[in-house]
């Protein structure tokens, strides 16, 4: 199998259902199969042996977040949740003028979101879409969606990746 790195290993049968079970936990009851195929490689913390990083076929789909033990997308993880929910679901819409600054993994401000899924609450794993729901970032919700819409100063998103590296990279 190909994954990322030398101390990536094969996740076994039951990381891979801890894995698929934050993910439906999370995102609702049936994204961990969606998101997250058979032959995952993973990364383990040196000290506790607990899983971080989950990748397939050397991209990353997510880190688990050592402090609440939930899941932190990668770009292609957010693609792969995307795919698997209906919008609005998890969604922050941009306008179009912020499209090329969102991408590179700038966090969004409320003045530039266009619509938002109205049951994102604070604090919540979040993808970034433009009009034409293509990924463009992940991040935690800063605000809540009705806030995101509402709010014209602050910031709605704390981008944590875009899925394009930046020209400084």
């Amino acid at each position: 199998m190909e994954t990322a790195g030398p101390t990536c290993d094969p996740a076994s049968g039951e990381d891979l259902i801890r894995i698929r079970a934050v993910a439906d936990h999370q995102f609702g009851k049936g994204c961990g199969n969606k998101i997250f195929p058979q032959d995952l490689g993973v990364i383990r913390s040196r000290k506790t042996g607990k899983v971080k990083g989950i990748y397939h076929q050397g991209k990353l789909l997510a880190t688990l977040r050592p402090a609440d033990g939930y899941l932190a997308l990668g770009p292609e993880g957010a693609v792969r949740l995307a795919r698997s929910l209906e919008p609005p679901k998890y969604r922050v819409v941009v306008v179009d003028d912020v499209v090329d600054v969102i991408k590179t993994g700038h966090n969004l401000f409320a003045k530039h979101v266009l619509s938002a899924d109205p049951e994102i609450r604070a604090g919540e794993e979040v993808l970034v879409t433009d009009f034409a729901d293509n990924v463009l970032a992940t991040g935690r919700a800063v605000l809540t969606g009705k806030e995101m819409k509402r709010f014209k100063i602050g910031m709605a998103v704390k981008v944590r990746k875009g899925t394009e590296p930046d020209l400084g990279d």
